[in-house]
C-alpha cells in the first residue's frame, strides 16, 4: 500500500495538488489530506508531478526469434523507466504472430517477463483469414495490417483479402500504410543511381508523401465501405492529416491515427547527421510535415501518440542505406521527449496526459486504466519537471544500447513509476519482483 502526498496530479484536462492511496493493484483514493493508514509506505511528492501511466500503442519487442535486438524482458524495462506502463505489441517476429496458438504463446512469455502490462496484436496475411477472425476482442488489442512491407515482410496486398478482414474484423484493425507499388519503384529509381550507398536523406523520397498518402486513403475508403473500427498508425505526412476529422468526440470515431515521436521531433534536415539512426518506416519527411502532424495532433485530428519503438542493434544500424533496417528504440525516452515540448510551450501537460494516456485508453477501449480515478488500476508516473539528465550509453535500456537522443539533455525526469499498483522504478531502480498484468478491453 501506498500514499503519493502533495502531488501536482494532471489528469482529465486539469493540474491540481492532491493525494492518491494505492492499495494492492488499484487507486483506492483520490483527495486531499488522506491520512496514511498502517503498512502503508508514504510517498513525499512534493514539486512533483503525477500522471497516469502511459500507455504505448506500438511497440516492437522482437521476441521470439529476433532477440539479438530485444526482448520482452528488456525493452518492458526500459518502458517502465520511461513511465510507460502498458505497451501493445507488434506480431513481426519469427514465427509471426498469425496463429491463435502463436498469440497465446507471447501472452505466455508476457506474463514471465513483462514489467510493464501487455497485449499483444494478431497479425495477418494473405492466407490466415480464419485464424484473424478468432480473435478475442476482450483480451486482444487489436489486428495488425501491414499495407506496406516493412522489417518481417507480413504484406497484405490480395484486394480480396484486404476486403474480407476489414468487412468481418471482430476487433479493431490498425494498419501500417505504405503503397507497395510506389516505394518500390522509387527504389530502384535511386539504386540505379546510388547502388546500395544511397544517401540517407532520400529515404523519404524513396517512401514517399504519395505512397503513405495513397495507402491510407485505400484504408480509409475500405473502413468506410465496410464500417470497420480503423486505427491508422504512425502518420508521417501533413498531407495525410487531412483524411481524418476531429468534428465527433473519439468515442465516436470509427476511424482513429497516430503520431509518433520521432515524427514530432526529427525531420529531413537531421538525416545528414543521424543517418540510419533516424530510418524508420514510414520515413520522416519534411519540417512542413512535422508541422502539420503536430498541427493535427492538437485539433485532434490525431488522436493519440506512440513511439513504434523497434530496436536494431548498432552493427545492423551502420551498414550502407539499402542494408540498414527502419527502426529505433525509442521508449525510454517517450515521455520526457513530450515533457520538452511542454517547456518549450508546444503542449500542455493536460493533453501529454490525454494523448499518451487517455486517449489510448478510449481508442482500444481498454479496461480500467488510462486515468487517474478511483477503482482504476494504478499506473502512475511521478515526474520532475525541471532535472535535467543527458542520454548516453551508460543510462539507455534498451538492449541494443543506443537512442537517436544520444547526447540529448531531457529537463524532466521520471522519478518513479507504478505498474498496476507495483512500485516498479524509483529513483533509477527497477523492481522485478512483480510483472505486469495482461491488459483487458471493455468493449462492446
Amino acid at each position: 500500500m501506498y500514499l503519493i502526498k502533495g502531488a501536482h496530479i494532471v489528469n482529465e484536462g486539469k493540474v491540481f495538488t492532491g493525494d492518491v492511496l494505492i492499495k494492492e493493484d488499484r487507486i483506492e483514493k483520490v483527495g486531499d489530506s488522506l491520512s496514511v493508514e498502517e503498512n502503508c509506505q508514504e510517498i513525499d511528492a512534493n514539486g512533483l508531478h503525477l500522471f497516469p501511466g502511459v500507455i504505448d500503442d506500438q511497440v516492437h519487442f522482437r521476441e521470439p526469434g529476433l532477440t539479438h535486438k530485444g526482448d520482452i524482458f528488456t525493452e518492458s524495462r526500459a518502458a517502465v523507466a520511461g513511465g510507460v506502463t502498458s505497451f501493445m505489441e507488434m506480431p513481426n517476429v519469427v514465427p509471426q504472430t498469425i496463429t491463435q496458438g502463436l498469440l497465446e504463446a507471447k501472452y505466455q512469455i508476457g506474463a514471465k517477463n513483462a514489467l510493464a502490462n501487455y497485449s499483444f496484436y494478431m497479425g495477418s496475411t494473405n492466407n490466415n483469414l480464419d485464424e484473424v477472425l478468432k480473435t478475442d476482442p476482450a483480451s486482444v488489442c487489436g489486428i495488425k495490417i501491414f499495407m506496406g512491407s516493412s522489417t518481417g515482410n507480413m504484406l497484405v496486398d490480395d484486394p480480396q483479402t484486404l476486403e474480407n478482414i476489414f468487412r468481418n474484423a471482430p476487433i479493431l484493425i490498425a494498419t501500417h500504410c505504405e503503397d507497395e507499388a510506389t516505394i518500390q519503384a522509387n527504389t530502384e529509381e535511386y539504386v540505379e543511381k546510388y547502388g546500395e550507398e544511397i544517401p540517407f536523406k532520400y529515404h523519404p523520397i524513396i517512401r514517399s508523401e504519395e505512397a503513405c498518402y495513397l495507402s491510407s486513403s485505400k484504408a480509409i475508403e475500405l473502413a468506410k465501405k465496410c464500417n470497420t473500427r480503423l486505427h491508422i498508425l504512425h502518420i508521417s505526412t501533413g498531407k495525410e492529416t487531412n483524411l481524418f476529422t476531429n468534428e465527433i468526440p473519439l468515442g465516436q470515431k470509427r476511424i482513429t491515427s497516430e503520431a509518433c515521436i520521432h515524427h514530432l521531433w526529427f525531420s529531413d534536415q537531421d538525416y545528414d547527421e543521424k543517418g540510419a539512426f533516424i530510418k524508420w518506416n514510414p520515413a520522416v519527411k519534411t519540417a512542413n510535415d512535422r508541422d502539420q502532424i503536430w498541427k493535427a495532433l492538437l485539433d485532434d485530428r490525431i488522436d493519440v501518440i506512440a513511439t513504434d519503438h523497434a530496436p536494431h542493434t548498432l552493427d545492423e544500424k551502420q551498414n550502407p542505406y539499402m542494408k540498414a533496417p527502419s527502426g529505433g528504440p525509442l521508449i525510454q525516452h517517450t515521455l520526457t521527449a513530450m515533457l520538452d515540448f511542454y517547456h518549450d510551450g508546444k503542449i500542455t501537460l493536460e493533453r501529454i496526459a490525454e494523448k499518451m494516456s487517455h486517449a489510448v485508453a478510449e481508442c482500444f477501449e481498454v479496461k480500467e486504466r488510462g486515468y487517474i480515478r478511483e477503482g482504476y488500476k494504478a499506473d502512475l508516473v511521478l515526474v520532475d519537471l525541471n532535472k535535467p539528465w543527458t542520454v548516453e550509453k551508460g543510462n539507455i535500456r534498451a538492449k541494443c544500447g543506443w537512442s537517436p537522443f544520444n547526447g540529448h539533455t531531457f529537463k524532466s525526469s521520471i522519478e518513479k513509476t507504478f505498474v498496476s499498483g507495483h512500485l516498479a522504478y524509483t529513483d533509477g531502480k527497477l523492481d522485478e519482483s512483480r510483472m505486469g498484468q495482461r491488459l483487458a478491453f471493455d468493449r462492446k
